[in-house]
């Protein structure tokens, strides 16, 4: 079965309030066993709008990706990071 990853993009607002996102949101990513692929760190922009932090995370499969984003503790963060940071997360299949 192939994996599933979320790819996400943010521009973050609140460097002291998205520190709770990332607290609130480790309920989640430990529930649903993400493995960080990439968490930040330096990038390139090569094409399109670009943004500062990237993250890749993998997941057993599309359905564990899809169950975490969804999930009531994931949510609980999402509220958070949204008060503090801008961006898109896309869940994506592996080949």
């Amino acid at each position: 079965m192939p994996k599933g990853y979320w790819v996400a993009r943010v521009d973050v607002r609140d460097a002291e309030g998205y520190k709770d996102y990332v607290a609130a949101s480790k309920l989640a990513f430990e529930r649903f066993g993400a493995k960080f692929l990439a968490r930040g760190g330096e990038h390139e922009k090569a094409e399109g709008q670009g943004r500062a932090r990237n993250v890749i995370i993998e997941f057993e499969s599309l359905s564990v990706a899809h169950d975490c984003y969804h999930s009531p503790e994931y949510q609980r963060a999402v509220a958070i990071r949204q008060k503090v940071a801008d961006g898109e997360i896309v869940l994506v299949e592996g080949v």
